[in-house]
């Protein structure tokens, strides 16, 4: 009760702050495609309650990365968390704060779109390009009652540098040797097959247009556009559809202090076996690349927001809101951030 009063009053501190704060305050941030339709709601409302700005480009988490590293933003986003070789390109130390959680979703374009199961094994091998034909006997047995089609697979994958791709493979890199081997994972991957669409919009766009296609994209893109998407089997062998209570339960698990963890193939019975946070990125010290104090503060205010107020609008847009534990988590984080060695929230 007293850590909930506790972020009541700080919230209303901070937002009497930054109405303070000059009006044509504008804050810069560029990166995942993943979360984009939560971001927009976030800095749509963001922007009327407070007056405050944010011109977010979704070019995905590869973009963003290298435009918070070369400071031609104000925070970065990405799906996919630094790798410590990946931190070492950083001159100065950023953070991770976690602001939702989601799902990457098989969708596909077949006839009258049934609802199908597929199985890790399944997946790997048509990514791989083994596995050609829609009717083929792996994918006929664990869907008995579908009707198949004699129909060539196309395989839609993302040609930029992208925080859903890093979720998808390394997910299939967890659970198939081969992929591990042959592909491995990454934001951007040598793929053996298949087409390249730009952003989820851009493959979920081509899986539309192609019969017989299959891709990965965020879930709120596959139920905004009407797209269907299967139930994968999990590790303790339930097939699981995406959803919020499915997601939610992937990260039923021990939080490390600075957020960088992978949710993906989830130990947890029903939990959704390709669930991921998704990162903004932001440095420790953010006179790091703003140089005015009020800017800095500005950008402290909307990560709070984010992860508290901002919070309520996960849901309706099938995202899985921040758990208590990692709210917890994300809170420290945030109240680490300095400017200039000062700290912006105590």
């Amino acid at each position: 009760m007293k850590r909930l009063l506790y972020v009541v009053i700080v919230g209303v501190f901070m937002l009497m702050g930054v109405k303070n704060l000059l009006a044509e305050t504008t804050l810069l941030g560029a990166g995942a495609t993943f979360p984009y339709p939560l971001y927009s709601k976030m800095f749509d409302a963001y922007h009327k309650q407070t007056g405050i700005k944010v011109n977010y480009q979704a070019i995905g988490s590869g973009g963003g990365i290298r435009q918070i590293r070369e400071k031609t933003v104000d925070f970065g986003a990405s799906d996919a968390f630094l790798s410590d070789e990946e931190l070492k390109q950083f001159k100065s130390p950023v953070v991770h704060i976690p602001t939702t959680q989601g799902a990457v979703v098989i969708t596909y374009n077949l006839p009258q779109n049934p609802e199908l199961k597929l199985t890790p094994e399944i997946i790997a091998d048509i990514f791989l390009g083994k596995i050609k034909k829609w009717n083929n006997e792996e994918i006929k047995k664990i869907n008995p009652d579908v009707k198949l089609p004699d129909m060539n697979i196309t395989v839609v994958h993302r040609s930029d540098g992208s925080g859903t791709t890093f979720i998808f493979s390394d997910y299939l890199s967890k659970v198939d040797p081969l992929w591990e081997k042959k592909v491995g994972r990454g934001k951007a991957l040598n793929w053996p097959c298949g087409l390249g669409g730009k952003g989820n919009p851009g493959v979920a766009g081509l899986v539309k247009e192609i019969p017989g296609a299959i891709g990965y994209v965020e879930l709120a893109y596959a139920i905004q556009n009407k797209m269907p998407y299967a139930a994968i089997k999990n590790k303790s062998g339930n097939f699981v559809k995406p959803d919020i209570k499915s997601i939610s339960l992937a990260s039923n698990t021990d939080l490390p202090q600075d957020m960088r963890v992978s949710l993906t193939n989830t130990d947890a019975e029903n939990g959704y076996p390709i669930s991921s946070f998704t990162w903004i990125i932001v440095y420790k010290d953010l006179s790091c690349n703003i140089k005015d104090k009020e800017k800095a503060k500005a950008l402290v205010h909307l990560l709070w927001w984010m992860t508290h107020e901002g919070q309520k609008f996960c849901k309706p847009l099938l995202y899985a809101p921040l758990s208590e534990n990692a709210q917890k988590r994300t809170e420290e984080i945030i109240k680490s951030l300095t400017f200039r060695g000062e700290k912006l929230l105590n």
